[in-house]
């Protein structure tokens, strides 16, 4: 019986549609249990989906490219869904102009503390050049990081885990960084998730309410080319005491 369920993995592995339908599943039941759980930030469903599929394909000893194969069509899907956020920030347009001023402070502010931030925490444990460069980029969306990390000589596959180790860290960790800073306002909240998490972030503040994702959305967007333009003039600064 174990070696025809051996022969029935490797049939349904080799299929371009393995990955797409583990991927579905998996994160079906990983929001299953973030729903049972009453919405628990500890139970963020993308971390719970990258826990099942990472533990799924060690165990099996599929590899990531067969997977990838058919996972493929969620990274596509990526792109329209981005645009898509336009929609929800549009209704919020008329508070959106009313707070230009305070929101491009926070932009430039937040991208250089998520940027430095993690520079300062490197140097002090000693990462080596390639890792500093690498870590520089993480609060942002994962291609964008991965082409500032490839541009300022970084390592774009480091790069891409530690962007979604960050997303899903602010993603579990926010409601309690909220709750000690007695924050309350919903477009605060989310424009500040959306600087330091990313998409991820920006998935769990519309869980919130729809201003705090649509202000998350806008952040997202706007720290990728904030940082694609400020990052490597500062990290080519930073090198000339750093390294």
């Amino acid at each position: 019986m174990p070696s025809r369920l051996t022969e029935i993995w490797v049939y349904l592995a080799a299929s371009p549609l393995f990955g797409l339908t583990l991927t579905l599943l998996a994160y079906q039941g990983a929001f299953w249990l973030y729903r049972r759980t009453g919405s628990h930030p500890l139970a963020n469903p993308v971390m719970l989906a990258v826990a099942m599929l990472v533990s799924i394909l060690w165990i099996t000893g599929t590899p990531y490219r067969s997977y990838f194969d058919g996972a493929q069509f969620v990274h596509f899907l990526l792109g329209p869904a981005t645009v898509a956020l336009a929609i929800p920030l549009h209704a919020q347009f008329r508070r959106l102009r009313a707070m230009a001023l305070p929101l491009l402070v926070a932009l430039v502010a937040g991208s250089l503390t998520a940027a430095l931030s993690a520079v300062a925490v490197g140097y002090w444990l000693g990462a080596s050049k390639a890792v500093l460069l690498s870590l520089a980029p993480k609060s942002v969306t994962t291609p964008i990081a991965m082409g500032i990390a490839e541009r300022i000589g970084g390592l774009p596959s480091l790069t891409a885990v530690l962007v979604i180790i960050t997303g899903i860290l602010g993603a579990v960790g926010a409601r309690y960084v909220y709750q000690a800073l007695r924050i309350e306002d919903q477009a605060t909240r989310g424009f500040a998730l959306g600087i330091a998490s990313h998409g991820i972030g920006t998935a769990r503040a519309f869980q919130e309410s729809e201003q705090a994702g649509a202000f998350a959305a806008l952040a997202m967007g706007l720290n990728g080319l904030v940082t694609a333009a400020l990052l490597p003039l500062v990290m080519a600064w930073l090198g000339r005491w750093l390294y």
